[in-house]
């Protein structure tokens, strides 16, 4: 009987029903906080191309780090930042201290308020620190732990980063029972953990969420369509497979429009125009919340070198694209580094750039056509 809900989850930071290729990172997380104090899994840097599903792995850790009765605090790195873990880490013991402070006097009972007083970004890793240790001497009491989970690290300030090193950093010295996990693009996340105040956070276990091989995505597609009630062929697996060049979202994305297409119908043997239409609508799904997002406030110019890339199949160099261009090879340079820093694109070992958001090429193609 075929399953009343759709199994498919192409939802930001979703859970998906069937986690691909994944196991050997999830494993490591889970070592790491079974070893004890000192494990290379409790610090860990997740990176990747957007949708190859790093806030999946950071929703997956926390579940796991729950089970195991953890205490989890989950934060996307933003201004504030630490602030916000501050008052994470104490909002659970009502007796801590609150990250601000309100003196006040009282004359003839009457009150007078002296002002709110701030603590000053110089004391945030002494702060951080003490909030932190406050927490975990709590925990192990009745033997817990706590994970921090960091997404969008790529955006979190240097002070930020320095306070939470530093933080992380005498809680390990100490033994405590703690792990913290750092998700983000490679290009910026690599920049930002080779600072050299931050060089703590280098031991870090890196693993980087690439693309998924075909054949254990059609696998994931069969186990997931079957296990839900649905019927599909070889053939459609196949294509469906192929569609998604292994990428993380679009897999997810073609399972649920496929899936959809053959519900509607109410159906449970999906047809080969269940297969087309679903793929359609994926395509649709991902240009709307990959591509399109991507190119958004890009400059003509920039969106010039990317037009000039896409005419390759794979890795071009810059003076290639700058002769498609029509301009000299140090004019494409400017916007080559634009879109570099914006992890728009990427490098590779020879030199030469790629598109790093998936699918991106073909966007462009099909516009120009």
């Amino acid at each position: 009987m075929r399953a009343k809900e759709n199994p498919f989850k192409p939802t930001a930071g979703g859970e998906p029903p069937l986690l691909i290729g994944r196991k050997r990172i999830i494993r490591d997380f889970e070592k790491g906080l079974d070893n004890g104090v000192g494990a290379p899994g409790r610090i860990m840097l997740i990176t990747g191309a957007r949708g190859t599903g790093k806030t999946v792995m950071l929703t997956v850790f926390g579940d796991r780090a729950r089970a195991r009765k953890w205490d989890v605090i989950e934060e996307t790195a933003s201004e504030g930042l630490c602030e916000r873990l501050v008052n994470e880490l104490r909002a659970r013991d009502a007796a801590l201290d609150r990250l601000s402070i309100r003196p006040s006097l009282s004359f003839a009972g009457v009150g007078v308020s002296l002002g709110e007083a701030d603590l000053s970004p110089k004391r945030m890793p002494e702060t951080l620190r003490k909030a932190m240790a406050e927490r975990l001497s709590s925990l192990e009491k009745r033997h817990a732990g706590l994970l921090i989970s960091i997404d969008e690290t790529q955006a979190a300030e240097r002070s930020d980063m320095i306070a939470i090193a530093t933080a992380i950093q005498h809680q390990i010295r100490e033994r405590r029972n703690i792990a913290i996990v750092f998700a983000g693009l490679p290009q910026m996340v690599s920049d930002l953990f080779n600072d050299e105040v931050i060089t703590f956070l280098r031991r870090a276990r890196t693993n980087v969420l690439t693309d998924i091989p075909i054949d254990e995505v059609r696998s994931a597609l069969a186990t997931t369509f079957e296990t839900s009630g649905m019927t599909i062929t070889e053939k459609q697996l196949q294509v469906a497979a192929q569609s998604t060049a292994g990428y993380p979202y679009m897999i997810q994305l073609v399972g649920y429009h496929i899936w959809d297409a053959g519900d509607l119908r109410d159906s449970d043997t999906i047809s080969d125009q269940d297969v087309h239409d679903g793929l359609v609508e994926a395509r649709k799904d991902l240009d709307n919340a990959v591509c399109i997002p991507e190119l958004h406030g890009l400059s003509r110019r920039d969106r010039e070198y990317l037009e000039a890339m896409s005419q390759s199949d794979g890795p071009v160099s810059t003076a290639e694209v700058a002769e498609r261009m029509g301009k000299s090879a140090n004019y494409a340079a400017t916007y080559r580094k634009r879109l570099l820093d914006a992890y728009v694109i990427r490098e590779t070992e020879r030199g030469e750039v790629d598109f790093a958001v998936p699918f991106l090429r073909e966007y462009l193609r099909r516009v120009a056509a």
